[in-house]
């Protein structure tokens, strides 16, 4: 079972753990609606219309309202250190929660004493925290933009805000920002950097990387990179290879921003419901 946990920008928004639903522009758990405009919802939007696309049962979400202050945030990492193990989750994905290393370290104890361990993946404040706590290897994924792989990148960086602006220069490339998160223990297993180029990583170096189809004004929309990850948790929960999980992704995304045409005023819903032609596409 895919699991996607996080949070969202409504503080009225209770936390909710149940399978999810996707009904029009509304995600949809027990009682609770959310819109899907970007961020976890937009991710879990992915997810859900890949998995109607192709007959598999809908992702299971654990969510909570927060507006940056970080009481839904800690609500949810007390429910998840109680209670992760009864999941039975095989993917768990960690998505915006406020970074807050002690918590973090909680769940990644109580995930460490599941029998069968999930692969796990991090993006957002999740991914920093991860990163911020050392344990950033005991990760299957991460999926940086490069404004967070530079953050990776910075040994000495306490949150992406204090990034050290020379490692955000043109001069440094993709591959040896990726090279130093490897060097400094900072990166998960793999990395999908997202981006006008796609490109998926290990210690190894960058295996592939995809451009093609190019649609510029996705650069302008926000949550495209939240459906990238969306699709990628999907197929890697359905397939063996993380790599090729990550490559059908990328070029679905692409595929969708393709299709739907899009302007800066998109929204990024219109690009969700594109995803199941994209899948035709590739």
């Amino acid at each position: 079972m895919l699991v996607i946990i996080g949070t969202v920008p409504d503080t009225s928004f209770p936390l909710v753990s149940a399978q999810v639903t996707l009904q029009g522009d509304q995600l949809v758990m027990q009682r609770h609606s959310v819109p899907v405009h970007r961020g976890t919802p937009a991710l879990i939007g992915a997810a859900a219309q890949v998995a109607m696309a192709t007959g598999q049962p809908a992702p299971h979400a654990i969510l909570v309202g927060d507006t940056g202050l970080g009481h839904g945030s800690r609500n949810l990492y007390a429910y998840l250190t109680d209670h992760i193990q009864e999941l039975e989750a095989t993917t768990i994905v960690f998505h915006y929660l406020q970074p807050d290393v002690d918590w973090h370290n909680r769940v990644l104890m109580a995930l460490e004493e599941c029998i069968h361990r999930p692969r796990l993946i991090a993006d957002a404040g999740f991914m920093y925290a991860a990163k911020m706590s050392g344990f950033a290897s005991s990760y299957d994924l991460f999926t940086p933009d490069m404004g967070e792989l530079a953050f990776l990148a910075d040994e000495t960086a306490p949150h992406p805000f204090y990034t050290r602006g020379f490692i955000l220069h043109d001069n440094n490339k993709a591959p040896d920002l990726i090279t130093r998160a490897y060097t400094h223990d900072n990166a998960a297993r793999h990395l999908l950097v997202k981006g006008a180029t796609d490109m998926f990583a290990t210690k190894k170096g960058v295996h592939w990387t995809i451009d093609s189809p190019s649609t510029q004004a996705m650069e302008a929309i926000g949550g495209t990179g939240d459906t990238l990850t969306g699709m990628a948790s999907f197929f890697i929960d359905e397939e063996a290879s993380i790599e090729e999980a990550c490559k059908k992704a990328a070029s679905a995304n692409r595929w969708a921003g393709e299709l739907t045409q899009p302007t800066p005023a998109t929204q990024v819903m219109e690009i969700i419901q594109n995803i199941p032609k994209a899948l035709e596409k590739i």
